[in-house]
């Protein structure tokens, strides 16, 4: 089973995305911030992270350059969510290693969609 780790500081989004992957029969963990994230991937690396932007104690960027810096032998697929939806935000997603991106609100294709993209679907 494909593991999936949610990074959200809103234990709403969590659960939403949760109900979602369940559905696509991912094994679902939880983080809600970038620590407690690189923290799970260092002990533990899931197949895909769905990493949101804007989060206290280690933003999304930040764990993005941390998860480079962990040297990991098989780095997760990094699928940013957030509600940044400028251009700007996601050329420097995807520069800092993100592989896709959603914008919240999202539903199950839509997410199924990019997780089919980064071949994790």
């Amino acid at each position: 089973m494909k593991t999936c780790l949610v990074v959200d500081d809103s234990k709403v989004i969590r659960k939403v995305a949760r109900h979602i992957l369940e559905t696509l029969e991912f094994d679902v963990r939880e983080a809600a911030d970038g620590r407690e994230a690189l923290d799970a991937c260092l002990a533990d690396a899931p197949d895909v992270i769905l990493l949101d932007w804007n989060m206290p104690v280690m933003s999304g960027m930040d764990f993005l350059r941390a998860l480079k810096e962990a040297g990991l032998p098989q780095r997760p697929k990094v699928v940013f969510c957030t509600t940044e939806n400028g251009m700007a935000y996601i050329r420097a997603a995807i520069e800092a290693g993100a592989d896709e991106y959603v914008m919240k609100p999202f539903d199950r294709e839509t997410l199924e969609s990019k997780l089919q993209i980064v071949g994790v679907a």
